[in-house]
């Protein structure tokens, strides 16, 4: 028997706009409304919004949730000062990465302080089940998944400040990256932070499920004038390549560990004792293992996933992620490589589909916003 596909509250108004709907990590959600191309470049240059409802929402209360959440994560939470959001890594015992998340330490609107986890939607379920495995651990801290009663909506793009900004009672440019903060949205409580996952500045908005609609009207009303368009999962998965952002299950698995990834900085291993600590400490050392880049691609061809790389005809690693760049206007992919073929400047070959395709090593990310 099939099993339906869940729905975000934004489901009726994507159906309205007639957006291609598919099944992402069981979440009935938007590919595209009019293409990938137009929505990728409307958020580059002016507002794209997205529907990121999907993702999930783990809120943390009590004295002891940050040293809970400091035992499974591998940045630092406590001292993490109130207000202040970081990327960080879940691992597991041997170091493989179980999930990449975004930790709040944010308080509500009567002034009591919370942590909240924002974890991929393929990975909900596998970290809820990691957080209760390790609750017997956990002294004065209640957790609740948020995810059902909430809506998730990212406001990207050079305009999108511009906006949001009528819509909210803080002053957006006055917040820092990384930062949140309680809000009234559109006239709806929620939660405002500076983050996103496109390469463009923009926020990310939390807010209830019931005013999610109500939210996204007054948005597009107000964003008319700014070129605001909606964009779906095809658009963020372009741009975020472009911003070299790894994606779970692509360049995010249990069979990676964060230096392999690129991901050193999201480890915080002096002083402290998280779980995977022990074997990151160990895997730190060890430099011959595959490491991820960046590669252009000469013609048109895309690489897509599990192609090989290739160095002198040997196999030397596989594409993790490719794509055609709009920005760019070249085919750019992610993979991982034997070291002796990560060297920037590099000259190696994709095959893609039994013809090989000359691609050279470049810095990550292939696309960095200007910044005022």
């Amino acid at each position: 028997m099939e099993v339906a596909l869940a729905r975000t509250p934004l489901y009726d108004w994507h159906v309205a706009r007639d957006a291609r709907m598919v099944d992402f990590a069981g979440w009935s959600m938007p590919v595209q409304y009019s293409s990938i191309g137009a929505e990728h470049k409307a958020t580059r240059n002016a507002v794209g919004v997205f529907d990121i409802s999907h993702m999930g929402r783990l809120r943390f209360d009590g004295k002891g949730a940050a040293e809970f959440l400091d035992r499974l994560l591998t940045r630092r939470v406590v001292g993490l000062g109130q207000g202040l959001i970081r990327y960080s890594l879940v691992t597991n015992d041997a170091g493989g990465i179980l999930d990449d998340v975004l930790v709040y330490h944010q308080a509500d609107h009567d002034g009591d302080p919370f942590h909240l986890l924002v974890v991929n939607a393929s990975n909900r379920a596998k970290i809820v089940d990691w957080v209760e495995q390790h609750s017997t651990e956990a002294n004065d801290v209640t957790f609740r998944d948020q995810t059902v009663e909430t809506a998730m909506i990212a406001v990207q793009g050079p305009r999108a400040l511009s906006a949001l900004q009528p819509l909210v009672d803080v002053q957006l440019g006055d917040m820092q990256y990384y930062t949140g903060q309680a809000a009234q949205i559109a006239g709806h409580v929620g939660i405002v932070s500076r983050t996103g996952y496109t390469g463009e500045d923009g926020c990310e908005l939390i807010v209830s499920a019931e005013s999610a609609g109500d939210v996204v009207e007054r948005l597009f009303a107000e964003g008319e004038a700014f070129g605001i368009q909606p964009a779906g999962l095809g658009a963020r998965d372009t741009l975020r390549l472009e911003a070299a952002m790894p994606l779970y299950g692509h360049e995010l698995s249990e069979a990676i560990d964060p230096f392999q990834a690129g991901l050193g900085f999201a480890v915080h291993l002096k002083d402290r004792d998280f779980i995977g600590a022990a074997a990151l400490r160990e895997l730190k050392a060890r430099p011959n293992r595959l490491r991820r880049i960046g590669l252009e691609l000469s013609n048109k061809r895309v690489p897509r996933e599990h192609y090989p790389v290739l160095a002198n005809e040997e196999a030397v690693g596989e594409i993790t992620s490719g794509t055609f760049s709009p920005t760019l206007e070249r085919p750019i992919a992610m993979a991982y490589v034997q070291p002796n073929a990560a060297e920037l400047g590099a000259e190696l070959t994709v095959d893609i589909r039994g013809r090989a395709e000359a691609a050279r090593v470049v810095p990550l990310p292939f696309y960095k916003r200007d910044r005022d």
